[in-house]
């Protein structure tokens, strides 16, 4: 049996959050796999006697403080559990590892000029900065691990590109009856909110409010959709509000919501705030059309849920965002909303297309498995451990 340790004290929100609470019922079937996680004390409730898991909690709030606990504190706690391999979550390996290391890279901010370019225009100079200095410490992190894995080949590629290390891509998974399984209906206020958009054409964006997952090309998007909507009416959902203190980070939302007053689109957009996320599959189920203008990702969770859920895409024409859709969307410019106007229109006027599309996300949406995610990791960590001894 190989006993492998996870560092997942990063896992608060987004992609981190959702891998932690994936691969934990994995691990515990498997017979030849023990693991140790270390969490958030925030966290460490969602998880209580699981097989052939254990947890460790630390408080660790803060980017800086949290680096500085990870390197002072994990390699004693690793050496006392006696583990075989550290598989490290949060972009930042330990610098000296006990154990031989897996480093999961997975965000795609350290390496886009889009995102330098576009803090720097909205002066969020801390911002520029911390992100800077936290690619400083990412890039060190693929000398310091043994092996670097990426969730996509696209984000591989470029990781390769950024530091000449190889980089292995192992998808992240899906769990479709796990997704599904809470039936217990959203919150009264936003099914009220949903229930007002009926006779609309309904767009639907998942998200918290961020830089890099560009509302405002989604949002300059809208009064061009309504003009040339010839009558029917779009909503678009948002599963976030657009102000700076009802989101995690330090992105600031007021700019995006005076741009809502701006344009007058306030009745189109219907702000539903965040989504507990095993009561999402109401809200995807209740859109028309999936639509991400994202311009930076590694992988993107919310499309795979999108696919699963039945609903043509329209996504920013990344690399990321083809692998990941393969046929299952039609794509726009990053940065032009006349552009992802066009596509909506087309995917939204044609039933032929719309079809087309829903059933190749069905059958794409199978491609990912958090189970076979978890052999490909544990098949590293065995041949690492191999090399050791």
């Amino acid at each position: 049996m190989i006993h492998l340790f996870f560092n997942a004290l990063a896992a608060s929100a987004g992609a981190g959050l959702t891998y932690v609470r994936y691969i934990v019922p994995e691990i515990s079937t498997r017979q030849d796999v023990r693991a140790t996680i270390a969490l958030a004390p925030a966290l460490g409730g969602e998880f209580r006697e699981i097989a052939n898991v254990a947890f460790v909690e630390l408080q660790a709030s803060g980017t800086a403080r949290r680096f500085w606990r990870e390197q002072s504190l994990l390699p004693k706690i690793i050496r006392q559990v006696a583990a075989d391999v550290l598989i490290s979550t949060g972009n930042f390996a330990l610098r000296n590892s006990p154990v031989p290391q897996i480093l999961l890279s997975g965000n795609s901010l350290y390496t886009s000029s889009d995102f330098y370019r576009d803090v720097w225009a909205r002066h969020d100079y801390r911002a520029w900065l911390d992100t800077r200095i936290k690619a400083i410490f990412a890039k060190r992190s693929m000398a310091w691990a043994n092996v670097t894995v990426a969730p996509s080949q696209s984000f591989a590629d470029v990781l390769h590109k950024w530091t000449g290390h190889d980089v292995a891509s192992i998808y992240h998974g899906f769990n479709k009856g796990q997704f599904f399984q809470d039936i217990s209906p959203v919150s009264a206020d936003v099914q009220e909110k949903i229930n007002a958009t009926e006779d609309a054409l309904k767009l639907l964006f998942v998200s918290h409010y961020n830089y890099y997952r560009n509302f405002e090309t989604l949002l300059r998007a809208v009064p061009l959709l309504r003009e040339r909507a010839q009558g029917q009416k779009i909503k678009l959902l948002l599963t976030c509000k657009l102000h700076s203190d009802q989101n995690p980070g330090s992105y600031r939302a007021e700019a995006a919501s005076a741009l809502v007053q701006k344009l007058n689109i306030a009745e189109e957009v219907i702000e539903l705030g965040a989504i507990p996320y095993t009561k999402l599959h109401h809200v995807y189920r209740s859109a028309d059309i999936y639509v991400t203008p994202a311009y930076a990702e590694t992988f993107a969770h919310p499309l795979i849920e999108a696919m699963a859920s039945g609903l043509p895409l329209v996504a920013s024409d990344t690399p990321v965002h083809r692998e990941i859709c393969a046929g299952s969307a039609v794509f726009f410019d990053r940065f032009s909303p006349a552009g992802l106007t066009e596509q909506v229109l087309k995917v939204g006027s044609s039933q032929d297309l719309t079809r087309e599309l829903k059933n190749c996300a069905e059958r794409r949406s199978a491609d990912f498995s958090w189970r076979e995610h978890v052999n490909k990791i544990v098949e590293i960590a065995q041949a690492l451990r191999a090399q050791k001894n």
